[in-house]
């Protein structure tokens, strides 16, 4: 979570967690990933206890596991998100865990108010810091011709849908589509870290 203490130390502990996990695990299916994900979030909460100095540490996440030829369960805590490009249109899978998606929508503020807020930026949930989770889950199947994106907010908080498609819609490998948003979002002043991953179905 930017700018709180330890964020990057979450973030790291949390990605290596949910590898470790899937790699030793007998299946490959939603049970698998959202158990990865919830003993992230014991061990970063675990990792926070011990340490006063990283008390209070989060981070958001977003990950896909393919349980299946081009089959994807996702898995989301916090604002990482998950598109999907489809014949030149972007669209979101994933639902953010925030006080602007869960409260502010509720209570009808427009999308002009909701995007200057004060709460904006607060998050309704993030991995490590409570010992009670909730986990946002999609099943999504990638068929040939569709492009997935995974991004933190870095990404998708400051560069517009409009731009993200150009760029994901350009003939050019992953590899510099990743390298294109990312330069988009610096030049766009993003304050926060940018990740993106990007998935071709075979």
């Amino acid at each position: 979570m930017g700018g709180a203490r330890g964020g990057e130390r979450a973030s790291r502990l949390a990605i290596d967690s949910v590898a470790e996990i899937l790699a030793r695990s007998p299946h490959r299916d939603a049970a698998a990933l959202l158990s990865a994900v919830e003993e992230a979030n014991d061990r970063v909460l675990a990792e926070a206890t011990r340490d006063p100095l990283l008390e209070g540490m989060g981070t958001t996440i977003v990950a896909a596991l393919e349980t299946g030829e081009n089959d994807l369960a996702i898995a989301s805590v916090g604002d990482s998100r998950a598109y999907v490009l489809e014949q030149g249109a972007l669209r979101a899978i994933t639902e953010d865990q925030t006080w602007v998606q869960e409260v502010g929508r509720s209570l009808g503020l427009d999308e002009n108010s909701l995007r200057t807020h004060p709460m904006r930026h607060v998050l309704t949930m993030a991995v490590g810091v409570g010992s009670i989770l909730r986990i946002r889950y999609y099943a999504v199947a990638l068929e040939r011709g569709m492009l997935m994106m995974l991004s933190s907010d870095g990404l998708h908080g400051v560069v517009s849908v409009a731009a993200i498609t150009e760029i994901l819609g350009r003939p050019a490998a992953l590899e510099e589509k990743c390298r294109a948003l990312i330069a988009a979002a610096y030049e766009a002043g993003s304050p926060d870290n940018i990740t993106v991953i990007l998935i071709r179905p075979r």
